[in-house]
């Protein structure tokens, strides 16, 4: 006798399941462009994101903190002359101004003049501008103004001898190293990039990259790594992000 077909039980299905859904990082870091630094020819370095709170922990150079305290302790004020009158009252008797002329003092050199030419004249209009003693690398800061745009020097307070540098130098907490960078990602007059530099005596270039993206404020979180703000133009505009690089081995 053949067996009664059983009915098939009722069984509800669930639900599908939703995956969620993966989360898209910030357009920023979609930029692969951002993430390498090109060194020598086999050697590439990596960029990696850094947090705005662990870059503000950092200090900025002792030189720029006393320049800013001095130019928020009052009204802000402009005129780049009197900036310069405030350092100077700073710099001891090795470093003075009078009139046009900027006087500098090396300890195993003669007096340097360094003579102001306001000449209304882009070959000859130059005017050199004191911004702070360097007491940890025994260098002069000093800015150099041209008819248009300008550049950074080091002068050794021993020897006199100059060394031009793309931005003020933040100097690694032993003092072995310090690096330079600039930023110019908009108008591009000047180069966007990083020097590092050893000092032993005297500065030595190790390397310089110029990059598409520029290098604000290099803060240095030891002695082999530093933070520093990227800007990079994207989307019409700049934008900027915090990275860490590791710029000695």
């Amino acid at each position: 006798m053949p067996l009664a077909e059983r009915p098939r039980p009722i069984v509800n299905p669930s639900p599908p399941v939703a995956l969620p859904t993966p989360p898209k990082p910030p357009h920023i870091y979609r930029l692969s462009h951002l993430d390498t630094l090109a060194v020598h020819r086999n050697h590439v370095l990596a960029l990696y994101p850094a947090s705005q709170s662990a870059y503000d922990a950092l200090p900025s150079p002792a030189w720029m903190r006393t320049t800013q305290s001095d130019e928020e302790g009052g009204e802000l004020d402009l005129d780049p002359q009197k900036e310069e009158r405030s350092r100077l009252r700073n710099a001891g008797p090795t470093v003075r101004r009078v009139g046009h002329t900027l006087w500098l003092r090396p300890t195993a050199h003669a007096p340097l003049q360094l003579v102001d030419n306001p000449a209304e004249d882009y070959d000859r209009n130059i005017a050199y501008e004191f911004i702070a003693s360097l007491p940890n690398i025994k260098q002069w800061l000093l800015s150099v103004h041209l008819y248009e745009g300008g550049y950074y020097v080091l002068i050794d307070q021993r020897t006199g001898r100059r060394t031009p540098i793309w931005g003020p130098p933040a100097i690694s907490p032993n003092g072995r190293h310090f690096v330079c960078g600039n930023s110019d990602v908009l108008a591009r007059y000047e180069p966007n990039g990083l020097q590092v530099w050893a000092m032993d005596g005297v500065p030595q270039l190790l390397w310089e990259r110029e990059t598409e993206w520029g290098v604000q404020e290099p803060r240095w979180l030891d002695d082999h790594s530093i933070l520093f703000q990227q800007d990079f133009y994207d989307k019409d505009d700049v934008d900027t992000r915090i990275v860490r690089l590791k710029v000695i081995p």
